[in-house]
């Protein structure tokens, strides 16, 4: 069983919060990013490994690698899971991945979307995924930082 620590949608992905604030709280030493399109791209990658914190070790993984491989982790990694968007949380929870706890952080305002909480806009295809998520026993919550209080899930309902 892979020791999973917490999963966090954040669209900006490894950033400062990210590196600074939430990995040192966790005590996650693997900042493990499952996104397709950046398991891809070694430019990406190369900024992200620059605001990863040092004491971490980054993957960069698709979907699937994630899937395929998670199983195999050391129990000595405390791994610390960052997607994009919760449709990304939702097909690796259905491919098997052990996700118990999601935080959701930050979810860019874009055409389509609702501002639902501070940090956080949603469209019906992102609600069907949280509703889902939940569903499969998925504990839901939306935090931006660590020392701020969370904001109520309901709020992604609305």
């Amino acid at each position: 069983m892979p020791n999973i620590l917490l999963t966090r949608i954040d669209n900006r992905l490894i950033h400062g919060q990210v590196a600074t604030q939430w990995s040192g709280v966790l005590g996650a030493n693997l900042l493990l990013v499952a996104n397709d399109a950046v398991a891809n791209d070694e430019f990406r990658q190369g900024l992200m490994n620059m605001a990863a914190p040092a004491y971490a070790q980054t993957r960069y993984f698709s979907i699937q690698k994630t899937i395929d491989i998670i199983g195999k982790a050391s129990p000595a990694q405390k791994i610390f899971i960052i997607c994009e968007t919760p449709q990304d949380v939702l097909r690796l929870v259905e491919g098997g991945v052990p996700i118990k706890k999601c935080n959701i952080g930050n979810m860019h305002m874009s055409e389509g979307k609702r501002q639902v909480a501070t940090t956080v806009a949603v469209n019906d295809e992102d609600v069907a995924a949280f509703k889902k998520l939940q569903e499969l026993g998925v504990e839901l919550e939306i935090q931006r930082v660590p020392d701020i209080a969370p904001e109520d899930i309901n709020k992604l309902w609305s």
